[in-house]
């Protein structure tokens, strides 16, 4: 196919594993969907205590740096500093040619590995933590909207964006195969649980959109990852001999397969738990649920995102109210809070550091200028159109559009999508720019996110005061 490098390792097929979650994050002979250019682990000597060691000191460091300094929200001051960190290695490196100053950071990145730590591992807890927090009564008041943003919202956004890139691509001197560019609206469709949840906390927006915001983020991951896979396919020309109709057939069975199994084994927890008043087994209990609900679903071919999701939004239901008295359900959130703010400052520390991988150079600059607006215009189209049937009556459909379109934060869920595209020379172009686009919404959408929130709900941004 034209555009894609010679000499690219063989692919996996897209149909060799039954769920893209099954599909391994690292894969030595194949180097395929969510693989990275690791170095061996022989090429350091950091055991595993020392590199929780190394990445706890660090994230405490800049933690106290942002209380003291900037006084932003803890991830993105964090997210700040740990690209200010970056950024000066990259400039001493140059300064002192003799000595590779990267070396070190990049193998340890290499190590962590945050595609495969992040979508096989973190990603389990984070999105259950998130789910702990959701209304479930406002989420099933506002279902509409939800899956309407979460299904169709997120093939609009991939699709405008990707005809968007390859419009503009060309201009600044490099054209992109259009299938590449439907790759890089995959990459950046969905929003990110952790940054869009980590925003809720501190804007006193209405009960109903939180549901909305919190729902849409927890369920267009699992979308996005699958249409990530059948794109990346396509893009490498793997799934050539894979029919629509088996595409969607399968698309299917993840979703409401991993919704289904999410609402068995919560109903199970919740029953198990009920007549019992131990914390100590209600977090054991919890955690179980969490970590094993992902992994049953990834084994059964069905996405592990939606079940944990789901599983966690069993803890919001009003039968969890009678099994859980005010004391229990206090500590377990607290528990749970503790678990997903560590994640999330870790999490947003590696994303700072993943510049290290980034090689830049004119085109991915200018690209990445291009397509940060682009891509905020797409999630204001994106939006307007799956939800128009839904508020076509609701004379306040303009302040749920900005808001839900401004507050469209991607995360590491995108950064390790990208981190995860075959090695050549289209993933050194849409690297960058995928990361860019992140740190952008990060950075700047979300810490304008609070003004944005009291100008279109006044009363509300008030009372989070």
């Amino acid at each position: 196919m034209a555009g894609i490098p010679l000499g690219m390792p063989e692919p996996v097929t897209f149909c060799e594993y039954p769920s893209f979650w099954q599909i391994p994050v690292y894969k030595r002979e194949h180097r395929f969907f969510l693989t990275r250019n690791a170095r061996k682990a022989s090429d350091h000597t950091m055991d595993t205590i020392s590199l929780i060691a190394l990445l706890l000191v660090l994230a405490a460091a800049f933690s106290i740096l942002n209380h003291h300094t900037l006084r932003v929200p803890v991830t993105i001051g964090v997210l700040i500093f740990s690209l200010l960190t970056s950024l000066l290695v990259m400039v001493l490196n140059l300064l002192i040619p003799a000595y590779d100053l990267q070396a070190l950071p990049r193998s340890v990145l290499g190590v962590i590995n945050l595609p495969a730590a992040l979508l096989n591992g973190a990603l389990s807890l984070l999105l259950f933590a998130g789910a702990m927090q959701v209304d479930v009564g406002h989420l099933r008041a506002k279902l509409m909207s939800v899956t309407a943003l979460s299904i169709l919202g997120t093939v609009l956004a991939v699709a405008f964006l990707a005809g968007a890139a390859w419009s503009v691509f060309p201009l600044l001197g490099h054209a992109v195969p259009f299938t590449w560019c439907i790759v890089l609206g995959a990459i950046l469709a969905p929003t990110d649980p952790v940054s869009v949840v980590g925003m809720l906390k501190r804007l006193g927006l209405p009960g109903p959109l939180q549901a909305i915001f919190a729902g849409e983020s927890l369920f267009n991951d699992g979308v996005g990852v699958v249409i990530f896979g059948v794109t990346i396919g396509l893009a490498t020309g793997d799934s050539q001999g894979v029919a629509a109709s088996g595409i969607a057939l399968s698309f299917c069975r993840e979703a409401l397969g991993g919704g289904l199994l999410g609402a068995l084994t919560g109903w199970i927890a919740l029953r198990v738990l009920k007549g019992q008043r131990d914390p100590h087994i209600d977090l054991l209990t919890s955690l179980a649920l969490a970590t094993g609900t992902f992994s049953i679903a990834n084994h059964l071919g069905m996405s592990g995102a939606i079940a944990v999701v789901v599983a966690g939004l069993c803890f919001g239901t009003s039968y969890s109210h009678s099994v859980f008295d005010e004391a229990s359900r206090k500590e377990l959130d607290i528990a749970w809070t503790l678990i997903d703010e560590v994640l999330n400052v870790l999490l947003f520390m590696l994303i700072g550091f993943e510049i290290l991988e980034i090689t830049p150079h004119l085109f991915t600059v200018l690209a990445t200028l291009a397509v940060i607006p682009l891509s905020i215009a797409v999630r204001a189209l994106s939006v307007l159109f799956s939800t128009l049937p839904v508020h076509l009556r609701q004379w306040e459909r303009g302040r749920v559009l900005g808001i839900l379109t401004w507050g469209g934060l991607r995360g590491g869920i995108s950064v390790s999508l990208a981190l995860g595209l075959p090695p050549g020379e289209l993933r050194n172009l849409l690297l960058p720019v995928c990361y860019g686009v992140v740190v952008f919404t990060i950075i700047v959408q979300g810490l304008t996110m609070e003004r944005v929130a009291r100008r279109l709900y006044p009363s509300s941004a008030s009372r989070s005061e």
